[in-house]
């Protein structure tokens, strides 16, 4: 098991860094750099909880500074469950599975970018956006090796040591992306199939303006599919979001902007121009 992404520039850290929200009892969403992990698991109730995504490269110690506050000491999660591949959500995943020796969950098509067999494609400097997707080139593509560590998410939709919750394929950020949902609360854990801050824009991304955005063009390949897949989620009418960049987000806010998103996807995500768009 190694990392095998080379040593690339990795993007500023965002003001809210390092800091966590409790959604839900059993939801919290933490901060890492630029990107958000969800713990999913009360720790007034229970001692199991899952880790779903592992932030930024070289963020391990603070995860576990994360971890220790919210569960207390020597907390391991159950299982680790990834939304993809991308660097910014698997950056510390090499370094939990050698500190908690856990096993690693994701959907069958992202296992190539998982097992150090295939890379994703480059990011597209040239695409419609600000700052941010014009120095994307600089951000890592290469895929970790997990080796046996990682394992594809049941056929049935069930997420392990996640009851209630299921896993939903929304690809178009990645062939194998997925969200999680919970339909007792519908309670969403949305990866980067939307988010709730523009991520192309350095200045939207530090001050964390909240405006519900389709997912990040500079590493989006397939517009159609991420469409799609923005309409699969938005039928599930979720009352409270968590994405994998901005804010959580509930109520009004959520559906409106949701529902906006789903209408107008061509105008508001998909870029005039770029590599990947057709």
């Amino acid at each position: 098991m190694q990392d095998t992404m080379k040593n690339k520039f990795i993007p500023m850290t965002s003001l809210t860094s390092g800091l966590g929200q409790e959604v839900l009892p059993d939801l919290y969403c933490y901060t890492n750099q630029i990107v958000n992990l969800c713990f999913v698991g009360n720790p007034e109730k229970t001692n199991e909880w899952v880790l779903v995504d592992t932030g930024m490269p070289k963020s391990v110690d603070h995860i576990l500074d994360a971890v220790e506050e919210r569960f207390g000491k020597k907390r391991k999660p159950k299982v680790i469950v990834l939304t993809h591949g991308h660097f910014d959500h698997v950056g510390a995943v090499v370094d939990l599975v050698e500190e908690w020796n856990v096993p690693v969950f994701a959907h069958e098509l992202e296992l190539p970018f998982l097992t150090g067999k295939s890379n994703y494609p480059e990011p597209d400097e040239s695409v419609e956006g600000g700052l941010v997707a014009k120095i994307s080139p600089l951000f890592p593509n290469e895929s970790v090796d997990l080796g046996n560590n990682v394992e594809k998410l049941p056929s049935d939709g069930s997420v392990p040591y996640m009851p209630g919750w299921r896993w939903i394929h929304t690809p178009g950020h990645t062939p194998g992306h997925i969200s999680l949902f919970r339909d007792e609360d519908h309670a969403l854990i949305a990866g980067d199939a939307f988010v709730t801050v523009r991520q192309d824009s350095l200045f939207k991304v530090v001050t964390q303006i909240q405006e519900i955005s389709g997912p990040p063009r500079y590493l989006t390949t397939d517009w159609d599919a991420a469409w799609e897949s923005v309409k699969k989620l938005e039928a599930l009418k979720p009352t409270v979001a968590v994405t994998g960049h901005g804010l959580p987000m509930s109520g009004k806010e959520l559906s409106q902007g949701l529902e906006k998103l789903a209408r107008e996807f061509d105008r508001i995500a998909i870029p005039d121009y770029g590599r990947y768009v057709n």
